[in-house]
C-alpha cells in the first residue's frame, strides 16, 4: 500500500482549515495594528508614579490594560497560528517575532504597577472604590497583586530580581539543548533484525511495539546514552533548584514549593495531600502492574513491558465527522447551549484539522479567545484522535465561558484549572463510549485506553512530583543533586510506585534525566489534581444531571474571579481534601477489576 502523501498547505481544502480572519481580515490589517500599538509602551509608562493619586487615573490605567490585553492577545494570537500552520515560512516567523518584541516592550514598560499597587495605602484604596464604583471591576485583580505584599521587594531589588531572571532560565535552556539537540542515540534492531532509529521521539512510540525484542533494544540503548550524560544533566537540575531557592528565599518564602505554588494562590497542602492519598491508592496500581504482566503472558514484567498495548488491537477508523458526532453524543449532558457551541465551533471553522507539510505537530487550543478560541488538531482518524478533540474542544469552551462571563481582567484562568475542562470531556467521552457496547473486546479495549489515563495522569505525574519535592528539599537542605543521588530516590520511587511485580530495571533509575518537565517549577502536580478533579466533577454530573451541569458551567465562566480552589468548589469538588483523588483511584480499582472479568 502507497503511504498517503502529506499535503501542502495550499492544497488543504479550505473547509478543515481555521479561518483566522475572523482575528484580522487579512496580514494588511495585522500590520495596521502592529504599527497602532508602538505607542503603548508610552502611554502605559505615562502611568508612572501616579498610580495612588486618583481613582480616576487608576481607573485609566486598567482600562488601558484591558484594552492592551485583547488587542496583544489577538496581534500575537493571528501571527502565531499563521506560523504554526507552515512552521518554515520566513514570513510569518518575522511576524511572530514583531508580535512578541510588542508584548516585551508593553510589559516591561508597565514594570512599574507593581510595587506602585502595592504602595498605596489600604484607606487610600477604600476611598477609592467609594468614589469611582466603576473601579470594583478591578477589585479581584488589585486584591492578587496585593495579596503578594509581603514578597515584593524595594525598586532596587526588585530590579536586580528582574536582571536574574535571565540566568534564570539558562538551566532550562541548557537541558533543553542537551535532550533535543546534542544527544544521538543508536539504531535499534526488532526481532527480525532490522534497524529503527532511535530519538527523543521515537522513543515512547517503539516502546508500545507489540516486538519485545525492539522494546528491550530501544530501552536499554537508549538509557545506556543517557547515563553518558548523567552529570552533565544532573548538573543542570541542581542550577535548576538552587535558582529556585535563590528567589524563594529573596522573596522570603518558606520553601521553593511554596513560592512556586503561591504564584496560582494554591497551598502547599494540597500537593502533600495528592502524594499521600496515591501512597493509599497504590494497591490498585498494583494489581494493575499484576493484570498486565498476566495479559502480556511474560514471567517477568519489565519497565519496557509499560507502554505497549495488553488488549488486542479493536481499533477502527474513525472519521473526523463521525468524531464530532460522537463527541456531541457523548457532551449532550452539558445541555443545548454546550453542544450549540460545539456546533457553531465546527461549523464556522473554529478548528485546523488536518496535517500538512510543516505544521505544527501535536494539538492545542489557543490562548487568544478573541473573538472566538481556536483548536489545532493533526486529525488520525483513530480513537486517540477523537479524544484529542474532545480534550481540545474542553479546553476551548472553557476558555469562550470565561470570556463571556468575565470582564477581561478576570477572563483567564489559573494552570491549577486548567486541564479541568478538557479532561472532563475525555471522562464523559469514554462513559458515553463503555455505555454504548457490551462487545467484551470493545469495552476490554477503551477499559484498557482509560486505565493508561489514570496510570499516565495521576499515578505516573504524581510520582514525578514526589521526586520534584524530594529535589527541592535537598537543595533546601544545602546539599547537592548528584547523578548517583538522584538514580537512588528515582529507583526508589519506581520500586514504590510499580509495586513488587513490575522488575525496575537498573536503567530505569536514569528516568529523570530524560523529563523536561522537572525544569517547570513543581508543575506535574496539576496533571494529577485537574484529573482526579475531571473525574469527580464528570462523575457528579451523569450522577445529578441539570444542578451538577448548572455548577459546572458556573465554574466554566469563573476565570480567575477567586482562587482555584474556591472556582472548583463551585463544581462542587473540594481538592483542599484528598477526596477527590481517593475518588478517581476508586474508579480506576473498579475498572481494573472489570478488566480481569473481562479478559
Amino acid at each position: 500500500m502507497t503511504e498517503q502523501k502529506i499535503p501542502l498547505r495550499s492544497e488543504v481544502p479550505v473547509e478543515d482549515t481555521w479561518r483566522l480572519e475572523d482575528i484580522f481580515p487579512s496580514d494588511e490589517e495585522w500590520s495596521k495594528e502592529y504599527e497602532s500599538l508602538q505607542s503603548m509602551p508610552e502611554r502605559i509608562a505615562a502611568f508612572r508614579g501616579c498610580l495612588g493619586e486618583s481613582a480616576e487615573t487608576l481607573l485609566q490605567y486598567y482600562r488601558l490594560h484591558d484594552e492592551l490585553s485583547v488587542r496583544l492577545s489577538k496581534l500575537i494570537g493571528y501571527a502565531s497560528q499563521k506560523l504554526d500552520q507552515d512552521t518554515a515560512n520566513g514570513f510569518y516567523l518575522d511576524m511572530r517575532g514583531k508580535a512578541m518584541n510588542v508584548y516585551v516592550a508593553v510589559t516591561g514598560a508597565a514594570s512599574f504597577a507593581t510595587p506602585e499597587l502595592i504602595a498605596i495605602p489600604d484607606e487610600t484604596l477604600d476611598r477609592f472604590f467609594a468614589e469611582k464604583t466603576e473601579l470594583e471591576t478591578y477589585r479581584r485583580p488589585l486584591s492578587i497583586v496585593r495579596r503578594l505584599k509581603a514578597h515584593v521587594l524595594s525598586a532596587a531589588e526588585e530590579a536586580l530580581l528582574a536582571a536574574a531572571d535571565d540566568l534564570a532560565r539558562s538551566p532550562d535552556d541548557i537541558g533543553s539543548m542537551l535532550r533535543n539537540a546534542d544527544l544521538r542515540f543508536p539504531d535499534v534492531d526488532d526481532a527480525e533484525g532490522k534497524a529503527h532509529p532511535l530519538t527523543a521521539g521515537t522513543f515512547v512510540p517503539l516502546l508500545e511495539s507489540a516486538d519485545r525484542v525492539l522494546r528491550k533494544n530501544a530501552f536499554q540503548a537508549y538509557y545506556t546514552r543517557l547515563g553518558e550524560v548523567k552529570n552533565t544533566i544532573a548538573a543542570t537540575l541542581d542550577a535548576q533548584f538552587r535558582q529556585l531557592k535563590f528567589f524563594s528565599n529573596a522573596r522570603h518564602y518558606g520553601s521553593t514549593l511554596e513560592a512556586s505554588l503561591d504564584a496560582n494562590e494554591v497551598k502547599t497542602e494540597i500537593y502533600t495531600n495528592l502524594i499521600e492519598a496515591v501512597h493509599g491508592n497504590l494497591d490498585k496500581m498494583y494489581r494493575y502492574v499484576e493484570l498486565r504482566k498476566k495479559l502480556l503472558g511474560v514471567d517477568e514484567l519489565h519497565m519496557y513491558d509499560v507502554y505497549t498495548p495488553v488488549v488486542e488491537d479493536a481499533a477502527v477508523k474513525i472519521p473526523f465527522e463521525e468524531a464530532k458526532a460522537t463527541v456531541l453524543e457523548a457532551l449532550a449532558v452539558l445541555g443545548e447551549d454546550y453542544t450549540g457551541l460545539l456546533k457553531e465551533g465546527f461549523a464556522n471553522r473554529w478548528i485546523d484539522v488536518y496535517e500538512n507539510q510543516g505544521k505544527r505537530s501535536g494539538a492545542y487550543s489557543s490562548g487568544n479567545s478573541y473573538p472566538h478560541p481556536y483548536v489545532l488538531l493533526n486529525q488520525k482518524d483513530t480513537l486517540d484522535s477523537m479524544f484529542t478533540l474532545a480534550h481540545e474542544m474542553g479546553h476551548a469552551l472553557q476558555s469562550y465561558h470565561s470570556m463571556k462571563g468575565q470582564p477581561t481582567c478576570t477572563a483567564d484562568y489559573v494552570i491549577f484549572v486548567a486541564e479541568v475542562a478538557s479532561t472532563c470531556n475525555e471522562i464523559l467521552l469514554m462513559r458515553h463510549l463503555l455505555g454504548k457496547t457490551e462487545n467484551r473486546k470493545e469495552r476490554a479495549y477503551l477499559i484498557n485506553h482509560f486505565l493508561d489515563q489514570f496510570k499516565g495522569t495521576i499515578y505516573r505525574q504524581t510520582m514525578f512530583a514526589e521526586f520534584e519535592l524530594d529535589m527541592g528539599r535537598t537543595v533546601e537542605n544545602s546539599e547537592t543533586l548528584t547523578a548517583d543521588a538522584l538514580c537512588e530516590k528515582y529507583l526508589a520511587l519506581n520500586k514504590l510506585y510499580f509495586g513488587p511485580e513490575m522488575v525496575s530495571d537498573d536503567e530505569i533509575a536514569l528516568e529523570w534525566a530524560r523529563i523536561p518537565h522537572f525544569f517547570y517549577n513543581y508543575y506535574v502536580f496539576q496533571y494529577a489534581t485537574g484529573f482526579s478533579a475531571a473525574v469527580a466533577i464528570a462523575n457528579r454530573i451523569l450522577a445529578e444531571g441539570a444542578p451538577a451541569v448548572a455548577d459546572y458551567k458556573r465554574f466554566l465562566s469563573g476565570g480567575s474571579s477567586t482562587d482555584p480552589v474556591s472556582l472548583l468548589k463551585i463544581a462542587g469538588v473540594d481538592m483542599s481534601t484528598p477526596g477527590p483523588v481517593n475518588s478517581a483511584l476508586t474508579l480506576f480499582g473498579e475498572l481494573v477489576e472489570e478488566l480481569e472479568e473481562i479478559t
